[in-house]
C-alpha cells in the first residue's frame, strides 16, 4: 500500500516520493494529437488541474529530458513515439494561483513578480552569447522592479504584455524549438478583480497579455490554459480566434480531471476500505463533465483514503465568498430554486456557459453557470427548445458534501452572535410569542443590513425598490397582493433579508422539519410553511407584510392582516392533507417596518 500524500502538486516530487497516483499521463496524448493552438480547459477547484500541468511540463520541457523515470510504467510510456517526445521542446510555465490582490496596482506588481520568477528560471541564457543587450535588460528591468519596495515604483504596461513573448523568442533561437506554454489558473485574479471592483482595469491588461502571449506570438508551439471559469470571449479572449475551450460540458479530457468510479473503488480495495464504497459515493461523487458522470472529488477522496473518515475536505478548501456574496444579494427566485435544490431536486434553468462577470450584478440567471463551473452543481441533462434551440439545463446539487457546504453558507448569514437565531428558532418550536418578537428583532437589527450589499464589486449603486422588478411570480406578474405570496411585495432589500432567513431555517430545522415558502395551498400562496416530519407534532403557517402607513395604522393592523389572509386563504389545506391536524397547526403573522418587527399569532386575536 503505497502513501497518500496531501496537497502534493508537483509531478517529478509526487512521482518520485512513490506516493498515491491514478494514471492520467493519456492526457498527454490525447491533447498533443488534438493539435489545437491555445486549449483552455475548466475544472472546479482541487480537480487536479495544477498536477497535470505539472505533469505536461515533465513531459516536455527539456529541462526534464531524459527523465524516463517519471513516466516508465505509465500508460504514456506504451507509446514508442511518446518516449522519443519526452524531453525535447522549451516549456514556459506559469501561474496565476497565488495573485489574489485586492486592487488593480498589487494585481499588476504581483504579475511581474510571476513572470520574472519564470525569468530566473532561465537564468542561464545570460551566461549565452546570442542575447541582444535590450534582451539581457530585460532580465535586469523585471528582477530590479520585483525587488523594488517603493509603492510608487512603475513599469510600463508594454514590457509585461510583450515579456512571455520575448522570453519565447530568446528560447526559440537557443533551442531552434518553438515553445509549449502553459498557464495554470488564469482566471484567479478575474474573480478577485470582480470582487474588489477593479474588473474593467484588469479585463484591459489582462486582454492585451493574452494577445501577446497567446496569439501574436510566432515562437509559440501550443498552448494550455486551465482554470475553473470560462470567462466571456468579449472580456479577454476577443482577440484570440486560436482558442479552443473545453468546459464541463464538453466530452473532451472528460476523465483527465477527477478520479473515475472504478479508480476510486480500486484504491478503495487497496486501502482495505471496501466497506465504505456507499457512503464515500455519497459524498464524494456526482461531478459529470461532458457526457461521463460518477466523477468523484479527488481532494476529498484523497484526504479519506488517509484520515478513513467521512468530512468536507473540498468545501473546506475554499471561503467561497463570490459565491457567499452572489446568493446572499440573489433575487427571491433564486433562493427559492436554492430550496428546492437542499431537497435534492432537480430545478430547470438557463444560462450562458460563459462568465461575464461584470453582468453576475445584473443577470439574474448567471449564478446558475458559475455554480455549475465550480462544481456545486451538475448537469442532469440538458433540452434544447424554441426556434433558436435555447439551452435549458436541469441541474441539482452535486453530492453531500456540496449540500454540507450550502448548509454552513446559509447558516453563517445569521452567525452574528449578537443575531440570536438559534434563540428565535427555540422559541418558535416552543410556540413563546414573547420571545419570538425579542429575539426576532436582535436577528433583524443584527443582519439585516448584511443582506444590503450597498455598492455592487462592479461599483455601480443599486436603487432601493420592490423585488417584483426582477420578473418575479404574484406580484411581479402583476398579481394583487391577496393573491401572492407577501415576500414579493417587499423591497429589494427586504426580500434579500427574508429569503435568506427562510433558508437558514430550513438549515435550521432539516432534521425535524420540511420548510417551504411561497407554495400554492388552498386559494392561494403562504409566504413560510413548517412541517413536521412526525406529523403528530406542531406545524406552523407564517405569513409576512411590510407594515405600509396608508393601509394600516399600526404594526399591530399589520399583524392582523397576515393572519386574517392565513384564514382567507386557507393556507392549512396542505398540512391537513398531508396528515397534521387542525389543533397542532400555529398561525403567525410577521410585520416588519424597517428593522423593527412585530410578530402575532391567532391565539392573540
Amino acid at each position: 500500500m503505497c502513501k497518500v500524500s496531501i496537497g502534493k502538486q508537483d509531478y517529478e516530487s509526487l512521482i518520485k516520493s512513490g506516493c498515491f497516483y491514478v494514471d492520467k499521463t493519456y492526457f498527454i496524448k490525447e491533447w498533443w494529437e488534438s493539435q489545437d493552438d491555445v486549449t483552455l480547459i475548466t475544472r472546479p477547484r482541487r480537480f487536479g488541474k495544477t498536477l497535470n500541468m505539472s505533469m505536461l511540463e515533465c513531459f516536455f520541457s527539456n529541462k526534464y529530458a531524459g527523465r524516463s523515470d517519471l513516466f516508465e510504467g505509465l500508460s504514456i510510456w506504451n507509446d514508442e513515439k511518446y518516449r522519443q517526445l519526452q524531453g525535447t521542446y522549451p516549456v514556459i510555465f506559469i501561474s496565476f494561483a497565488e495573485i489574489k490582490a485586492n486592487n488593480f496596482k498589487d494585481t499588476k506588481n504581483d504579475m511581474v513578480s510571476v513572470i520574472n520568477d519564470i525569468y530566473k528560471q532561465h537564468s542561464y541564457l545570460l551566461e549565452d552569447d546570442m542575447l541582444t543587450d535590450a534582451e539581457r535588460n530585460l532580465f535586469r528591468q523585471l528582477d530590479n522592479y520585483s525587488n523594488n519596495t517603493n509603492v510608487n515604483k512603475d513599469i510600463s504596461n508594454e514590457t509585461i504584455y510583450r515579456a512571455v513573448k520575448n522570453l519565447a523568442a530568446i528560447l526559440y533561437r537557443k533551442f531552434e524549438k518553438k515553445v509549449i506554454i502553459l498557464l495554470d489558473e488564469y482566471d484567479t485574479p478575474m474573480q478577485e478583480a470582480y470582487v474588489n471592483g477593479y474588473w474593467n482595469e484588469l479585463v484591459s491588461f489582462t486582454r492585451s497579455f493574452f494577445n501577446a502571449t497567446f496569439k501574436s506570438n510566432p515562437y509559440m508551439e501550443c498552448a494550455v490554459m486551465t482554470g475553473i471559469t470560462r470567462v466571456s470571449k468579449e472580456s479577454v479572449f476577443s482577440d484570440l480566434n486560436n482558442l479552443k475551450v473545453i468546459t464541463v460540458e464538453s466530452d473532451e479530457y472528460s476523465g483527465v480531471f477527477g478520479f473515475s468510479e472504478e479508480e476510486v473503488f480500486l484504491a478503495l480495495d487497496n486501502f482495505n476500505l471496501s466497506d465504505k464504497k456507499q457512503i464515500v459515493k455519497e459524498w464524494y461523487d456526482g461531478f459529470t463533465f461532458g457526457k461521463q458522470k460518477d466523477i468523484y472529488n479527488p481532494w476529498s477522496i484523497i484526504n479519506f483514503l488517509e484520515n478513513k473518515k467521512i468530512d468536507t475536505y473540498w468545501a473546506d478548501t475554499s471561503s467561497n465568498s463570490l459565491i457567499d456574496h452572489l446568493m446572499k444579494k440573489s433575487v427571491p427566485e433564486i433562493k427559492e430554486l436554492m430550496e428546492l435544490l437542499l431537497k435534492r431536486e432537480s430545478i430547470e434553468v438557463t444560462f450562458d456557459d460563459q462568465i461575464v462577470f461584470n453582468q453576475l450584478d445584473k443577470n439574474k440567471n448567471a449564478i446558475w453557470s458559475l455554480l455549475v463551473a465550480s462544481g456545486y452543481l451538475k448537469i442532469d441533462y440538458v433540452e434544447y427548445k424554441g426556434l433558436f434551440l435555447k439551452p435549458w439545463y436541469h441541474i441539482s446539487i452535486t453530492n453531500l458534501e456540496t449540500i454540507s457546504m450550502f448548509a454552513n453558507m446559509f447558516a453563517g448569514w445569521f452567525e452574528n452572535p449578537d443575531a440570536r437565531y438559534s434563540d428565535f428558532v427555540k422559541a418558535l418550536l416552543n410556540g413563546n410569542i414573547k420571545e419570538m418578537n425579542y429575539y426576532m428583532n436582535k436577528v433583524a437589527l443584527a443582519t439585516f443590513s448584511y443582506f444590503d450589499t450597498g455598492k455592487n464589486p462592479s461599483g455601480t449603486s443599486e436603487p432601493e425598490n420592490l423585488a417584483s422588478c426582477y420578473d418575479c411570480k404574484g406580484v411581479a406578474n402583476g398579481s394583487s397582493l391577496n393573491d401572492s405570496s407577501n415576500l414579493y411585495a417587499m423591497t429589494r432589500q427586504s426580500s434579500r433579508f427574508y429569503h435568506g432567513f427562510v433558508l437558514g431555517l430550513i438549515v435550521e430545522l432539516s432534521d425535524s422539519y420540511e420548510v417551504k415558502s411561497n407554495r400554492e395551498s388552498g386559494f392561494g400562496r403562504y409566504d413560510v410553511m413548517i412541517i413536521p416530519r412526525d406529523k403528530s407534532s406542531v406545524a406552523m403557517v407564517l405569513e409576512f407584510k411590510v407594515h405600509e402607513p396608508d393601509e394600516e395604522k399600526t404594526l399591530e393592523e399589520t399583524v392582523a392582516s397576515s393572519l386574517a389572509q392565513i384564514e382567507e386563504k386557507k393556507y392549512d389545506a396542505e398540512l391537513i392533507n398531508a396528515g397534521v391536524k387542525k389543533e397542532n397547526i400555529r398561525h403567525y403573522g410577521f410585520a416588519f417596518e424597517g428593522k423593527k418587527v412585530l410578530i402575532g399569532t391567532d391565539e392573540q386575536r
